[in-house]
């Protein structure tokens, strides 16, 4: 999902493979996007596993959490900055608390790719 003051950019779904960073747009919201194209909000689905990776020490030391920790995207019910990312301890922390340049990464589809990588290469052998 991508919060309703990303929309007015041409925005897309996260793929497959891709690694994301936490971005400044012109609104002045913070979202995902693809390094090298910052200009589009990479949208990422409720309750997808994501990877935050390069996390500033003020941040881990905020949040009690290391330079890289899993977490789930999530949304809240209300509020103009709905998106986030819920902790293992259930905490959500919005995106907009995220500072730029806080990398990120879905597993599920990096180890899915991982996975057909694989079978292709025993399938040449």
């Amino acid at each position: 999902m991508c919060d309703y003051s990303l929309e007015m950019y041409g925005s897309r779904p996260a793929r497959e493979g891709e690694l994301y960073v936490s971005t400044r747009f012109p609104s002045g919201s913070i979202g995902f996007a693809a390094p090298g194209d910052p200009r589009i909000p990479v949208c990422v689905q409720c309750d997808t596993k994501v990877v935050l990776t390069d996390i500033p020490a003020a941040m881990q030391k905020t949040y009690g959490i290391g330079p890289e920790v899993e977490t789930v995207f999530a949304q809240r019910e209300t509020g103009l900055y709905r998106d986030g990312l819920r902790l293992k301890d259930g905490r959500f922390v919005s995106l907009q608390d995220l500072p730029p340049g806080v990398g990120a990464y879905i597993p599920s589809l990096l180890e899915r790719r991982v996975e057909k990588r694989v079978r292709l290469l025993e399938a040449v052998d």
